[in-house]
């Protein structure tokens, strides 16, 4: 019975990953209007903010009275290191917008980690399309945010999957700069002053890092105020 829903070919049902980042807070806010269904699901992976970071979802997901929602840890990728997200001994470097180069703060093939188990949960769900807030054009470089990634996941999951799933990956967002997506936010009521971006901070947001850079320069652009506080 709960499934019959399911058969009509016009439902739509989503899980949506949140990290509690701004990117994933106006992802949130697309897919919600999107579907008649939602899940949320948030993964930490050993990084220096994930309690900030979990705070985000469940507001995120309180303000949008989520009932679906799961949060799990991969912190098996803390162990593996590599990043300055998860290794203590690696800098936090700060934040550098005209680098053509993939920053410290890149988390090693992550963004395949957090797709595999979306994928798990929405095939049991079930979940007709997968959201992220990946963002190529006006982001940090990092080689899991590229179209092309997403394009090749979603034929793993053709593959991986049983032969009635049905999965899409939707990245909303993906070719957007990031005050296109400060005001897409906007536009939607997003509650962005609910999200958490800065890596290195779970008090009051750097400023200085790549992700609270490329955020503050997002409002600036858009003509908007960040509502949440940095260090002065």
């Amino acid at each position: 019975m709960a499934n019959d829903k399911f058969q009509i070919s016009n439902f739509k049902s989503a899980v949506c990953l949140v990290s509690g980042g701004m990117d994933s807070c106006v992802t949130a806010a697309i897919a919600k209007a999107e579907n008649d269904e939602i899940a949320f699901l948030h993964i930490s992976y050993g990084q220096r903010t994930e309690r900030r970071e979990l705070k985000a979802f469940n507001d995120i997901a309180d303000f949008y009275n989520v009932e679906k929602r799961l949060a799990v840890s991969i912190e098996y990728l803390a162990k593996i290191g590599g990043s300055s997200l998860t290794d203590k001994s690696i800098e936090v470097s700060e934040a550098d917008l005209e680098s053509k180069e993939i920053p410290t703060s890149y988390v090693p093939f992550r963004n395949a980690n957090m797709l595999a188990i979306a994928t798990s949960w929405a095939e049991v769900l079930p979940a007709n399309s997968i959201y992220i807030g990946a963002v190529s054009e006006d982001s940090s470089g990092y080689p899991d945010c590229r179209p092309e990634f997403y394009a090749a996941f979603e034929q793993t999951i053709e593959v991986g999957t049983k032969p009635e799933t049905n999965i899409k990956i939707i990245t909303p967002i993906i070719e957007l700069p990031k005050a296109e997506i400060v005001a897409k936010g906007l536009e939607l009521n997003a509650p962005l002053h609910l999200s958490w971006s800065c890596y290195k901070s779970e008090d009051l947001a750097c400023g200085k890092c790549d992700s609270c850079a490329l955020r503050l320069r997002g409002f600036t652009l858009a003509g908007a105020v960040d509502p949440i506080k940095y260090e002065s």
